[in-house]
C-alpha cells in the first residue's frame, strides 16, 4: 500500500531530525538477511542506541538533504538500512560491523562522520574505537600512572632512611 503524501513527510521529517542529532552513520545492503536477523539486528540496535531505518531512497535522499550526511546519497541505490549513532558516534560503526561480520549477505555500502564520506577500510578501524567509558578508563590509568609511581618513590625515601639508620645503629653497638 502506497504512503500518503502526509505520512511521508512525516517519515522525511523524522529521519531529518535524526540525522540533525546523530554523530556518525553507516549506509547498508540488507539484501539476503533474513527477517529474524534483521529483527536480532533492531534489538540490539535499540540496546546500543543505535537508530535504524529501512526507507526509501528517495525518501531519504530529502531527510538527509542539508545535514552532515548528506555526502551519503551517492549511496542510496537500492535496498538501503541507515543507522544513526546517537550516543557513541562509533556505535553504528561497531553494530553494523559486527553484524556483517556474522552474515554474509549483509554488505555495507559506507559510513559517514562529521559531513565527510569514509572509506570503507576504516569501518573496522572505527568501529575498534574505545566507547566513551572505556577512553575514560584508559585516560584515567595514563593520568595515574605517574602518581603512582611518584607515591612509590616518595615512601622509598624514608624506607631507605630507616634501614640506614639501622645499619649505622648495628654498626655502633658491634663497635662498642
Amino acid at each position: 500500500m502506497p504512503m500518503r503524501l502526509n505520512d511521508k513527510q512525516l517519515a522525511v521529517q523524522k529521519l531529518h531530525d535524526i540525522a540533525e542529532i546523530a554523530s556518525g552513520a553507516v549506509a547498508a545492503d540488507y539484501h539476503g538477511s533474513s527477517v529474524s536477523e534483521l529483527t536480532l539486528l533492531r534489538q540490539k540496535a535499540r540496546e546500543a542506541d543505535v537508530h535504524l531505518k529501512i526507507i526509501r531512497n528517495t525518501l531519504a535522499k530529502k531527510a538527509l538533504e542539508g545535514t552532515k550526511f548528506d555526502c551519503l546519497e551517492g549511496l542510496l541505490v537500492g535496498p538501503t538500512m541507515l543507522a544513526f549513532s546517537l550516543e557513541d558516534p562509533a556505535s553504528a560503526a561497531k553494530l553494523l560491523n559486527e553484524f556483517r561480520n556474522q552474515n554474509k549477505a549483509f554488505h555495507v555500502k559506507g559510513l559517514s562522520f562529521g559531513g565527510d564520506l569514509l572509506d570503507l577500510s576504516r569501518l573496522v578501524d572505527i568501529a575498534n574505537l574505545p566507547n566513551k567509558e572505556q577512553a575514560i578508563s584508559q585516560l584515567m590509568s595514563i593520568l595515574n600512572a605517574p602518581l603512582a609511581k611518584l607515591a612509590s618513590v616518595l615512601i622509598q625515601i624514608p624506607t631507605k632512611l630507616v634501614r640506614v639508620l639501622v645499619s649505622i645503629k648495628e654498626q655502633k653497638e658491634q663497635a662498642s
